[in-house]
Formats: structure tokens, sequence, C-alpha cells
């Protein structure tokens, strides 16, 4: 494991050994090479195959899964922790271009098995080995409604790195070589985002002052980015037919519409009887009768300003983990061990925190900006879960596995528990035609004023903020999956400290294996747990209200 100010950084030899190593451009051939196969052997004959033939085509399909896996996530993980640097730019752009080229003759595949009859898929089933890729297969159809043309998908195909993907990068590039200057001292993003945890709260204010003013300057652009990230899916979803600009998202994460309207509504009754609450027990704290936005995550007066070397984080997580499940805690340790985590802050890093699988059969890699703040231990804690979430899945399937990010979440936040997001963002209005740097200010304060409450700030030194929220434009309507993932954590948790489930670990860990091949009521019912039932999500809320009772018993007992 190499390091970086004594922090450890990542090893990806195990997936190639720099941009020059020659099994590059060789997995590129074969790429290609198994693509063409597949075309020539398959095209216009899957409804005349035998199970095994069938079982055949599927191989070569999960082959080149796995070398497009490996291809794309070394390009990517390589240039997320230098993207000052032109040449892991071009690699990284040039390796997509070519993966999309490639991949076109495949087109076909799902087209084909959407056309074959129900009878003919049950055929197959009967063998036991195409059986296994039943959640594929089920994943495959259940888009058959929403499929166009042969020639309109490779279109879609070809466009992908230059439409959407590309806006993407923009926005990812541009916003790692933004700067901060605060007292007279540089930081990059993830730096100066930990300044808004400081205990002196003159600090904080200017590094909140400081980010706006910069996200400012920025507007202009990350608007257009916006909006162009946004009409690229609606025209796509218009094409298909989708009823709304979250219906495609749901049904990647196969949860009705109407499940996520009850989940938004549920999260929006509860804003006065949780946010509200507790930031009206944070001003009392803190002194004031109103905190500024920039001190919502402020530590508290009465609470040490505590700052954590690596090793203290890592003890921490672990421990937490392995009082859990030392199963949970076993499956951490490699991540540690074997060079998996690229942990500190530098020039030309993107900021934020990931866990990227590039392969769903091999270990995956976490991604960090660590300068020490309790807050980066608890993320830690959220990547790491996803990290475990992955390795529990690791004989699902290449073709198989497919994230759901409701799901996804489970893990992340339940290595943190403690964690609270309920924020839902409103994109109907984006149907009416672009919106305006201004509108987009005004739809984030409106939203930030709507679930903090009357005692928070919201003023004009926080609203162009929504430009620093990266999910916003890396994957629209995904937010949602915090507040779903939140409240089915709270009620498993709430479920374990019941203590009515044998086991409890035991099924946990299990339930994390199935999430991306199992249903959501398969996998919940050892739990008890339905999250099409509207009461799921007022339950899982409910954990986190007694936490304010709590406190508010405790701020009362000691005045």
């Amino acid at each position: 494991m190499t390091k970086s100010n004594n922090l450890p950084a990542w090893d990806l030899s195990d997936l190639y050994k720099g941009l020059d190593d020659p099994q590059i451009e060789k997995d590129l051939s074969r790429y290609k090479k198994n693509a063409l196969a597949l075309q020539k052997k398959y095209k216009g004959k899957l409804e005349k195959l035998s199970a095994e033939e069938f079982l055949s085509a599927l191989k070569l399909l999960e082959k080149n899964s796995v070398l497009g896996g490996r291809l794309g996530g070394f390009a990517y993980l390589n240039m997320s922790t230098q993207m000052k640097n032109p040449e892991a730019m071009i690699f990284y752009q040039n390796i997509s271009e070519k993966l999309t080229d490639f991949a076109k003759p495949t087109v076909f595949f799902s087209l084909e098995l959407n056309k074959l009859p129900e009878a003919k898929i049950n055929e197959w089933f009967k063998n036991e080995k195409v059986a296994f890729y039943r959640p594929f297969i089920k994943r495959v159809r259940k888009y058959k409604k929403y499929e166009l043309s042969e020639e309109v998908e490779e279109v879609l195909l070809e466009k992908s790195v230059t439409s959407s993907e590309a806006w993407v990068r923009l926005y990812e590039e541009t916003s790692s070589r933004l700067t901060y200057t605060v007292d007279g001292k540089k930081y990059n993003d993830a730096e100066i985002s930990k300044l808004l945890l400081d205990k002196n709260a003159n600090t904080r204010h200017k590094a909140g002052a400081e980010l706006n003013r910069v996200a400012k300057e920025n507007a202009p652009l990350f608007t257009l980015i916006y909006n162009m990230v946004i009409k690229d899916k609606a025209i796509e979803d218009n094409k298909r037919g989708f009823k709304k600009p979250v219906s495609a998202r749901n049904m990647a994460e196969d949860v009705k519409d109407e499940v996520v309207d009850t989940l938004a509504k549920t999260v929006r009754d509860n804003y006065k009887n949780i946010a509200h609450r507790f930031y009206k027990l944070k001003a009392k704290w803190l002194g004031v009768k109103k905190i500024s936005y920039w001190d919502r995550n402020a530590p508290l007066p009465f609470s040490a300003d505590a700052t954590y070397t690596w090793d203290e984080a890592v003890k921490t997580v672990l421990s937490g983990y392995e009082k859990f499940s030392p199963d949970l805690k076993k499956i951490a340790d490699d991540f540690f061990k074997k060079g998996w985590i690229d942990v500190p802050p530098r020039d030309g890093k993107r900021s934020g925190a990931y866990c990227s699988g590039p392969i769903a059969s091999e270990h995956p890699y976490l991604f960090l900006n660590f300068v020490g703040k309790q807050n980066d231990v608890l993320t830690l804690a959220h990547e790491l879960g996803h990290g475990c979430h992955h390795q529990l899945r690791l004989k699902n399937g290449d073709l198989n596995e497919h994230s759901r990010m409701t799901t996804e979440e489970v893990a992340s936040v339940f290595g943190e528990m403690l964690v609270f997001q309920g924020l839902l963002s409103s994109y109907e209005e984006r149907k009416k035609g672009e919106l305006s740097e201004e509108r987009l200010c005004e739809i984030w304060v409106e939203e930030m004023k709507a679930s903090l409450g009357d005692y928070v700030e919201v003023g004009d030194d926080a609203k162009y903020i929504w430009s620093q929220v990266g999910h916003f434009f890396f994957l629209p309507f995904y937010v949602y999956a915090y507040s779903f993932a939140d409240c089915l954590v709270n009620s498993l948790y709430q479920v374990y400290q019941e203590g009515k489930v044998k086991d409890f670990p035991k099924k946990y860990l299990h339930l994390l294996s199935q999430t991306a091949i199992g249903d959501y009521e398969k996998i919940l019912k050892p739990f008890d747990l339905n999250p099409n039932d509207p009461k799921f999500w007022a339950k899982g809320l409910k954990l986190i209200s007694s936490y304010i009772d709590e406190l508010e018993r405790l701020d009362k007992k000691l005045g």
C-alpha cells in the first residue's frame, strides 16, 4: 500500500499496472472480438437456441461484462485521484469511447431476448445453470415495453459519451479544479468542507461564505450542466415512455412510483417532528435564536473538538463492526490490509467519498478524503459498509449483479446508523423548460427552509450550494435512496434492539448478500418488514424521533 502524507493510497495494480500496461490493449481487443463473436453467432438466433447454447451466449456476454468493468473501472479510479492530469483524463475518455463503440454489436441481445415468449424462457430455466441467471433475465425483460428499435438503441449508446456522461465529466473536472481561500490559506473542496465542522463559529462562517462565493462564481456553468443533464434524461424518458421523471430511476430500484411518493410525503410530514425539533435544541445549545445554515453540523459547545488519526479512525470503525458481528469485521479487515482504500485529500483529487466495484465478482475500492474530523470517521464507516456489502455478493454472478441504490445504501447507512439524510428535492419543474440559475437557487432555499425549520437561517450566503451536491448531476433522482435506506435501516435497527429475531447479525449479512438479486418483500420477510406498507416508513422515522425525545428529556434534566 503506497502512502501520501502518511495516509494510505490504493494500489490499482490488480487491475492494471499503469496506463502503459500492454494488457490494456489486449483486453480492449478481446472486448471488441467477443462482442463481434456474440453478434455473429447469436443475432437472430436466440429463439432457436437450446438451454446449453443459450448458456454459452450468457457466458460470453458475462465475460465481456468483466472485461468492460476492469477497463472502465481502472480508467475512472485512476482519473478520480488526479483530475488535473491531462494524460489520466484523456485515457479515461478514450477507454469510455472505445468500450461504447465496441459494445454496439451486443445491443441486439436484450432486444431479441425480450421478443421471446415466456414459455421459451421457462424452458431454458429447467436447466439449473441457466436458472442461475434468472435475476439478469428478469431485469432485462422488465424493460421490454420501454425499449426502442435496435438502430435507436445504438445511437443512444453511442451518444452517451457525448451527452450526459460528457456533462458529468465536465462537472467533475471543473469541481476538482476549484480552490477556496480562507484567511489567506488555500483549500481544495474536501479540505474546506471540513472547516464547516470547526469549533470556531467565525471559521465556519468564513468557510461557508467562501464556498457560496465560489459556487456563485461558477453557477452559470453548473446551471447549464444541470439543465443539460436533466434535459438529456427527459428526452430519453419521453422516447421510452416513462410517465414521470423519477419513473426510470424507480424501475431501476424495483420500487413503485407510489411507494416513493408515500416515502416523500412521510418524510415531509415529519420535518417538524424531527429536524425542526432538533435544530431548535441546537440553537438553544449554541446560545442563539437561530443558527446559521453553516452551523447545522457545528460541534456543540460542550463537546470535545475531537480529531482522529487514521489509525484511530480505523480502530473506531472496526470496533463498531466487530461488536455487531465478528464476521462483518473480518470482511472489513481486508480493505485495510490489501491496499483497497485511497485516503488522503490531495491536489487534483475529486471531492467526496465513494465505493466502486468495477467487477461484481472481485473486490471493490474505497475512495475517501480524510482529514481527521469525526465526520470522516462516519464517512469511513459508510463507505466501508458499501465495501463489505459488495464482498458479501461476490458469488451472485457478474450479469446478475445490478446495484439498486436503495439497498446499496442500507449497508452504508447501517454502518453509520445515526446519520439522518431526510432531504428530498423536486425536479418536476424542469419539464416545463430550462431552469435559470436564480430559480435553482430559489428551489434550493425553499427546500432547505422547509426541511430545516424556523431555527435555521437559510439566506443569500447559502443559496448557491445546490451546485456542490454532486448526486444531483451524477444520478438524477437518486437522492431519495438515502431516505429509503435510512427508514429501512432504522426499522431494521429497531428489530435488532427488540431482540425478537434470532441470529439477527447472521440474517442481516444474508440480506446484504441478496439485495441485488432478491425482491424487497422476500429479503425483508425474516424481519417482518414490508416497504410497500405506508406504516413501514413511519416506523423508520419513529426511531429518529425517539432520539429527539431523549435529547429533549436530557435538556430539561440538565437545564
